[in-house]
């Protein structure tokens, strides 16, 4: 039976002459933290628009739950990549609510325990326009989490945290490993990959290669 929930296989990119994904291979399971390092430009942000299905690759095939990525709504993935677009008026708990709606959920106490869970005031009326951008970072990862996804795909999610707000995010992605979350990290802090990553592999010149297994 094949556990996988993400799968990459022979997968490559190009822009134009710029080879970005060089055949690349990747096999993820539930419940493991998965970490991508690589200098910037390296291809960790195209490697993870490709697994969302925001980017297709020249070739190869990836699947998500054993089904084609080409189509991210038939999937539950919370994804942090590039800075999310928010209504800037509206407070960050507001933000939420109208995202949530947006797929027919309504359930203000849940979202109420999400913002909690990422240091978030929800009875706060500060417009995210005035937002620090470590408490946007935060309001990020509570949208990737607010409809309880079973994949996470974060590109440098402690961007912008302040020390206490990198503890806090690192225990609970702990907290969501030990759920059973599948969880892709992309990031520049070694200190984050060494505590979170079961598995790192490095991306360079196109080409992924796996640098640490558990």
């Amino acid at each position: 039976m094949n556990t996988n929930t993400i799968s990459i296989q022979n997968a490559s990119k190009s822009f134009g002459q710029h080879k970005v994904l060089d055949n690349i291979n990747l096999n993820c399971e539930k419940g493991f933290i998965y970490g991508i390092v690589g200098y910037n430009g390296s291809g960790k942000t195209v490697l993870f628009k490709s697994i969302c299905g925001f980017l297709k690759p020249d070739s190869g095939v990836i699947t998500i739950n054993g089904k084609s990525n080409s189509d991210i709504s038939d999937f539950n993935l919370g994804v942090i990549i590039e800075a999310p677009a928010y209504i800037s008026e509206l407070s960050g708990m507001d933000n939420l609510t109208y995202l949530y709606e947006i797929k027919n959920k309504r359930n203000r106490k849940h979202l109420e325990e999400v913002m909690r869970i990422v240091g978030l005031d929800p009875l706060s009326k500060k417009k995210v326009s005035r937002y620090s951008m470590g408490m946007k970072q935060r309001l990020a990862i509570a949208q990737a989490i607010m409809e309880e996804q079973d994949i996470l795909i974060l590109d440098e999610p402690m961007n912008g945290l302040d020390k206490q707000g990198v503890e806090d995010m690192r225990n609970l992605f702990i907290r969501l490993k030990s759920e059973g979350k599948t969880i892709l990290l992309a990031s520049h802090n070694r200190e984050d990959i060494d505590i979170l990553c079961d598995y790192v592999y490095e991306i360079d010149s196109g080409k992924l290669k796996n640098i640490r297994s558990k």
